[in-house]
């Protein structure tokens, strides 16, 4: 592999057809349409047809969405070996061409670059990367290379050995992958610790051996991992979207909470109580275009591990009328008292895309719970519940079209 990135530079092919892609598929899901029958057709077409990349990568997409992550991987695998350049043809006229490098995985893997381009005049390529033999004529013809690999594990050996061949790419790149590290959880905690109006507290990748001592009362928490103490955040590495995070209040609480997550290492933080003087938790998503912050979302709950989906938003018409002023007063608000924050994490992670998860705290600064480029941003919400939402987040994509456009030219 090293060889063959440090060969000669591509000759780029020209685009062909593609799938229906995560935009429309996720748009459906989210409406609560039932998918199961398009699922089926699609493994129907595949099975008639041994080379149909297309219905099984669009069929592993919906398995996604209905918690069959095994069989979903088997298909995108299958999809892969077939091809690994797909196409998605602009609504208009085509002004720009974006070829955005992905990675094998699940829907965490990447930056769902296909939610932030919907109905624009840009023509997206995605190109899968991966560790074996590269076929040069498979990378199309574009103006602007995108690097949308998040910062997982199995990801990290795929940047580094592109990294020397993206360093002379003959395209602008955005999202270099020599930043793309940064985002991890312990690394981003100790590059934003000491900036000024920013508190996120530090995250540590811990041994399950040394866990499982504090966990038995062997040893004081504190002394055992440098000062940090109960209360406790115990989360897998490539964790997201709560996925297997417990608060632990004591050791005893610890030992149930290290049998229900896998992984020799682990992520561990101090909790933080951001609750507001109502009770209520705060947490706001942000997203950084080229360095200018944009609101995605604000979910408000009475339960401090926050997700948008399960915050009661929908059912909630008051909440639905805060984040309604957070956005229309985003530009003067929110962002004005963070700007400095804001700001000092864009030059921290050097990324061109960024999102922030976040709260404030008591004390006016900018409590950061995860910065990452590959956090879900969309404008699928249905606008009948949340008919605030649409300006807000079309203001975020013409922001992200214009910042590749400028690297473009």
């Amino acid at each position: 592999m090293t060889e063959l990135l440090s060969s000669a530079l591509p000759t780029f092919s020209r685009p062909a057809a593609g799938p229906l892609g995560l935009a429309p598929l996720l748009r459906a899901n989210l409406a609560g349409q039932d998918l199961g029958a398009l699922c089926q057709s699609l493994l129907e077409r595949a099975a008639a047809d041994a080379d149909d990349a297309f219905a099984l990568i669009d069929a592993g997409l919906i398995l996604q969405f209905h918690g069959n992550p095994e069989l979903a991987m088997q298909l995108q695998r299958e999809a892969l070996r077939l091809r690994r350049h797909y196409v998605f043809p602009a609504k208009q006229p085509v002004r720009l061409r974006v070829l955005a490098f992905m990675a094998p995985g699940d829907l965490m893997a990447n930056v769902p670059i296909e939610c932030l381009l919907e109905d624009l005049d840009i023509e997206l390529h995605l190109y899968y990367a991966m560790l074996d033999d590269v076929d040069f004529a498979e990378i199309p013809e574009h103006d602007v290379l995108f690097v949308a690999l998040s910062d997982t594990e199995a990801n990290r050996p795929i940047l580094d050995a592109w990294l020397p061949l993206l360093a002379e790419w003959p395209r602008p790149v955005l999202n270099k992958p020599q930043h793309i590290g940064r985002v991890g959880r312990d690394v981003a905690a100790r590059l934003l610790a000491d900036l000024p109006g920013v508190a996120m507290p530090p995250t540590l990748r811990v041994g399950r051996a040394l866990l499982e001592q504090i966990a038995a009362a062997q040893a004081p928490a504190g002394q055992l991992l440098g000062g940090i103490d109960f209360p406790l955040l115990v989360r897998p590495v490539d964790s997201h979207a709560g996925h297997d995070l417990h608060k632990v209040d004591n050791a005893a609480e610890l030992a149930p909470a290290l049998a229900a997550i896998a992984g020799d290492e682990l992520f561990v933080a101090p909790f933080i109580d951001y609750r507001s003087a109502d009770g209520q938790f705060r947490k706001y998503r942000v997203v950084l275009v080229d360095g200018q912050p944009f609101a995605v979302h604000m979910g408000i709950s009475s339960h401090w591990m926050i997700h948008y989906l399960n915050a009661g938003m929908a059912d909630d018409a008051a909440k639905r009328a805060e984040e309604a002023a957070f956005m229309a007063a985003f530009d003067t608000g929110f962002a004005v008292r963070h700007a400095a924050a804001l700001a000092g994490i864009g030059e921290r992670i050097g990324l061109d895309y960024l999102g922030i998860d976040c709260a404030e705290t008591a004390d006016g600064r900018l409590l950061v719970f995860e910065v990452d480029h590959a956090m879900v941003v969309h404008a699928m919400d249905p606008v009948d519940v949340y008919p605030y939402k649409p300006p807000t987040m079309h203001k975020l994509f013409a922001a992200f079209r214009a910042m590749l456009l400028k690297a473009a030219a």
